[in-house]
Protein backbone atom coordinates (compact mmCIF):
# COMPACT_ATOMS: atom_id res chain seq x y z
CA UNK A 1 0.00 0.00 0.00
CA UNK A 2 2.91 2.27 0.00
CA UNK A 3 2.35 2.51 -3.81
CA UNK A 4 -0.82 3.30 -3.44
CA UNK A 5 -0.29 6.15 -1.39
CA UNK A 6 2.43 7.20 -4.11
CA UNK A 7 -0.01 6.82 -6.89
CA UNK A 8 -2.66 9.24 -5.27
CA UNK A 9 0.63 11.31 -4.03
CA UNK A 10 1.22 11.20 -8.19
CA UNK A 11 -2.01 12.16 -8.61
CA UNK A 12 -2.28 15.25 -6.49
CA UNK A 13 0.82 16.58 -8.28
CA UNK A 14 -0.50 16.12 -11.65
CA UNK A 15 -3.86 17.50 -11.42
CA UNK A 16 -2.53 20.46 -9.42
CA UNK A 17 -0.89 21.17 -12.71
CA UNK A 18 -4.24 21.41 -14.82
CA UNK A 19 -6.60 22.82 -12.47
CA UNK A 20 -9.14 25.06 -14.16
CA UNK A 21 -12.04 27.65 -12.70
CA UNK A 22 -15.01 25.52 -13.25
CA UNK A 23 -17.59 28.57 -14.39
CA UNK A 24 -20.69 29.78 -13.02
CA UNK A 25 -23.50 27.11 -12.56
CA UNK A 26 -26.97 27.83 -14.46
CA UNK A 27 -30.07 26.70 -13.08
CA UNK A 28 -32.11 24.05 -14.00
CA UNK A 29 -35.81 23.37 -15.00
CA UNK A 30 -37.95 22.34 -12.15
CA UNK A 31 -39.44 19.52 -14.69
CA UNK A 32 -38.16 16.21 -13.91
CA UNK A 33 -35.77 14.63 -11.27
CA UNK A 34 -32.67 17.33 -10.59
CA UNK A 35 -29.74 14.86 -11.38
CA UNK A 36 -26.06 16.22 -10.23
CA UNK A 37 -22.75 14.46 -11.23
CA UNK A 38 -19.30 14.86 -9.28
CA UNK A 39 -16.52 13.64 -11.23
CA UNK A 40 -13.79 11.92 -10.14
CA UNK A 41 -10.00 12.98 -10.11
CA UNK A 42 -9.02 15.49 -12.80
CA UNK A 43 -12.76 16.00 -13.63
CA UNK A 44 -12.57 19.34 -12.40
CA UNK A 45 -15.98 20.47 -13.65
CA UNK A 46 -17.69 17.26 -13.62
CA UNK A 47 -18.24 16.84 -17.77
CA UNK A 48 -15.76 13.85 -18.64
CA UNK A 49 -16.98 12.11 -21.71
CA UNK A 50 -17.64 8.82 -19.54
CA UNK A 51 -20.71 10.74 -17.97
CA UNK A 52 -24.29 10.41 -20.28
CA UNK A 53 -27.88 10.47 -19.53
CA UNK A 54 -30.43 13.41 -18.25
CA UNK A 55 -28.14 15.34 -16.11
CA UNK A 56 -29.26 18.44 -14.71
CA UNK A 57 -26.63 19.84 -13.15
CA UNK A 58 -22.39 19.44 -12.95
CA UNK A 59 -20.65 20.39 -10.24
CA UNK A 60 -17.33 22.42 -10.45
CA UNK A 61 -14.52 22.08 -8.31
CA UNK A 62 -10.47 21.34 -8.27
CA UNK A 63 -10.51 18.10 -8.46
CA UNK A 64 -7.76 16.91 -6.98
CA UNK A 65 -7.48 13.72 -3.65
CA UNK A 66 -6.78 15.92 -0.83
CA UNK A 67 -9.40 16.88 1.96
CA UNK A 68 -9.31 20.85 1.62
CA UNK A 69 -10.39 19.85 -2.32
CA UNK A 70 -13.02 17.23 -1.26
CA UNK A 71 -14.50 20.25 1.37
CA UNK A 72 -14.70 22.45 -1.32
CA UNK A 73 -16.51 19.87 -3.49
CA UNK A 74 -19.13 19.20 -1.07
CA UNK A 75 -19.97 22.50 -0.31
CA UNK A 76 -20.45 23.12 -4.09
CA UNK A 77 -22.35 20.55 -3.88
CA UNK A 78 -24.61 21.44 -1.01
CA UNK A 79 -24.99 25.42 -2.11
CA UNK A 80 -26.30 24.04 -5.25
CA UNK A 81 -28.80 21.35 -4.42
CA UNK A 82 -30.08 23.82 -2.02
CA UNK A 83 -30.52 26.51 -4.25
CA UNK A 84 -32.04 24.04 -6.94
CA UNK A 85 -34.65 22.96 -3.99
CA UNK A 86 -35.08 26.47 -3.17
CA UNK A 87 -36.51 26.89 -6.62
CA UNK A 88 -38.18 23.32 -7.22
CA UNK A 89 -39.56 22.58 -3.64
CA UNK A 90 -41.27 19.37 -5.25
CA UNK A 91 -38.21 18.42 -7.16
CA UNK A 92 -36.49 14.92 -6.42
CA UNK A 93 -32.94 15.43 -6.34
CA UNK A 94 -30.16 12.55 -7.64
CA UNK A 95 -26.79 12.88 -6.92
CA UNK A 96 -24.62 10.64 -8.77
CA UNK A 97 -20.51 10.39 -7.93
CA UNK A 98 -17.73 9.06 -9.15
CA UNK A 99 -14.70 8.14 -7.23
CA UNK A 100 -13.58 11.19 -5.53
CA UNK A 101 -16.49 12.68 -6.30
CA UNK A 102 -17.91 9.39 -5.07
CA UNK A 103 -16.95 10.81 -2.08
CA UNK A 104 -17.73 14.06 -1.83
CA UNK A 105 -21.67 13.22 -2.63
CA UNK A 106 -20.93 10.14 0.26
CA UNK A 107 -19.86 13.06 2.94
CA UNK A 108 -22.64 15.55 1.72
CA UNK A 109 -25.46 12.56 2.39
CA UNK A 110 -23.65 11.89 5.27
CA UNK A 111 -23.73 15.74 6.78
CA UNK A 112 -26.91 16.28 5.43
CA UNK A 113 -29.53 13.34 5.28
CA UNK A 114 -31.28 15.02 8.89
CA UNK A 115 -32.02 18.10 6.77
CA UNK A 116 -33.51 17.53 3.49
CA UNK A 117 -35.86 14.90 2.07
CA UNK A 118 -36.84 13.65 -1.48
CA UNK A 119 -33.11 13.15 -2.74
CA UNK A 120 -31.10 9.66 -3.09
CA UNK A 121 -27.53 9.15 -4.22
CA UNK A 122 -25.04 6.81 -5.87
CA UNK A 123 -21.40 6.15 -5.39
CA UNK A 124 -19.78 4.80 -8.13
CA UNK A 125 -16.68 3.45 -6.79
CA UNK A 126 -16.30 5.42 -3.88
CA UNK A 127 -13.41 5.62 -1.88
CA UNK A 128 -14.71 6.04 1.64
CA UNK A 129 -16.71 2.75 0.88
CA UNK A 130 -17.08 0.81 4.12
CA UNK A 131 -16.22 -2.80 4.32
CA UNK A 132 -18.34 -5.72 3.90
CA UNK A 133 -18.11 -6.96 1.73
CA UNK A 134 -14.11 -6.78 0.37
CA UNK A 135 -12.26 -4.47 2.29
CA UNK A 136 -13.03 -0.26 3.23
CA UNK A 137 -11.90 2.26 0.71
CA UNK A 138 -9.03 3.46 -0.17
CA UNK A 139 -9.21 6.31 1.73
CA UNK A 140 -9.11 4.23 5.12
CA UNK A 141 -6.18 2.85 4.50
CA UNK A 142 -4.00 3.85 7.12
CA UNK A 143 -1.13 4.80 4.55
CA UNK A 144 -3.40 6.90 2.40
CA UNK A 145 -6.14 8.56 5.74
CA UNK A 146 -2.90 11.02 7.21
CA UNK A 147 -1.99 11.73 3.86
CA UNK A 148 -5.51 13.07 2.21
CA UNK A 149 -6.77 14.18 5.37
CA UNK A 150 -10.89 14.86 6.79
CA UNK A 151 -13.47 15.14 5.49
CA UNK A 152 -11.88 12.66 2.52
CA UNK A 153 -9.98 10.20 4.75
CA UNK A 154 -11.78 7.10 6.56
CA UNK A 155 -15.12 4.87 5.64
CA UNK A 156 -18.22 4.46 6.93
CA UNK A 157 -21.68 3.75 5.68
CA UNK A 158 -23.36 6.78 7.67
CA UNK A 159 -26.25 7.75 5.64
CA UNK A 160 -29.07 8.16 7.72
CA UNK A 161 -32.85 7.36 5.76
CA UNK A 162 -31.45 8.64 2.40
CA UNK A 163 -31.58 5.92 -0.19
CA UNK A 164 -27.78 5.37 -1.17
CA UNK A 165 -26.25 2.87 -4.00
CA UNK A 166 -22.96 2.04 -3.54
CA UNK A 167 -21.52 0.34 -6.65
CA UNK A 168 -17.79 -1.21 -6.73
CA UNK A 169 -16.52 -3.92 -9.29
CA UNK A 170 -12.75 -5.57 -8.45
CA UNK A 171 -11.65 -1.52 -7.71
CA UNK A 172 -8.95 -0.85 -5.39
CA UNK A 173 -10.38 2.69 -4.82
CA UNK A 174 -13.45 1.44 -3.50
CA UNK A 175 -12.11 -2.22 -2.02
CA UNK A 176 -8.59 -1.53 -0.93
CA UNK A 177 -7.73 -5.54 -1.02
CA UNK A 178 -9.06 -5.38 -4.77
CA UNK A 179 -7.05 -8.37 -6.79
CA UNK A 180 -6.98 -5.85 -10.30
CA UNK A 181 -4.41 -4.40 -7.20
CA UNK A 182 -3.22 -0.65 -8.58
CA UNK A 183 -3.44 -1.70 -12.30
CA UNK A 184 -6.82 -1.67 -12.43
CA UNK A 185 -6.73 2.11 -11.68
CA UNK A 186 -5.47 2.89 -14.65
CA UNK A 187 -7.40 4.11 -17.63
CA UNK A 188 -9.40 0.99 -19.66
CA UNK A 189 -9.35 -1.37 -16.64
CA UNK A 190 -11.31 -1.87 -13.91
CA UNK A 191 -11.89 1.77 -12.18
CA UNK A 192 -13.74 2.60 -15.59
CA UNK A 193 -15.78 -0.44 -15.58
CA UNK A 194 -18.87 0.81 -14.64
CA UNK A 195 -22.09 2.29 -16.09
CA UNK A 196 -21.49 5.99 -16.59
CA UNK A 197 -25.22 6.64 -17.73
CA UNK A 198 -27.25 8.80 -14.62
CA UNK A 199 -30.65 7.31 -16.22
CA UNK A 200 -29.64 3.70 -15.13
CA UNK A 201 -30.07 4.48 -11.53
CA UNK A 202 -33.60 4.76 -10.18
CA UNK A 203 -34.69 7.40 -7.91
CA UNK A 204 -35.07 5.29 -4.96
CA UNK A 205 -32.05 3.02 -5.49
CA UNK A 206 -30.12 1.87 -2.49
CA UNK A 207 -28.35 -1.30 -1.25
CA UNK A 208 -24.66 -2.16 -3.15
CA UNK A 209 -23.33 -4.02 -6.21
CA UNK A 210 -20.26 -5.12 -5.03
CA UNK A 211 -18.04 -7.15 -7.81
CA UNK A 212 -21.71 -7.49 -10.11
CA UNK A 213 -23.30 -9.21 -6.88
CA UNK A 214 -26.20 -6.92 -5.75
CA UNK A 215 -26.62 -6.94 -2.12
CA UNK A 216 -29.65 -5.43 -0.54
Amino acid sequence: MRKLAAVLAGLVALTGLTLMTAPAAQAAPCAGTYTIVVGGTGDNNSNHAYWSGNISQRVGYPAIPTGPTAREGVNELNRLIREQRKACPNQHVKAVGFSLGAAVVHTWVTENWSSIDDVNAVLIADPKRAAGPGAPGVAAHPAVAPVIGAPLAGADNFFGDIPVLTICTDDIICDANAQSGIPGYFPGNSHGNYNFNVDAYSNDARGQWFNGVYIP
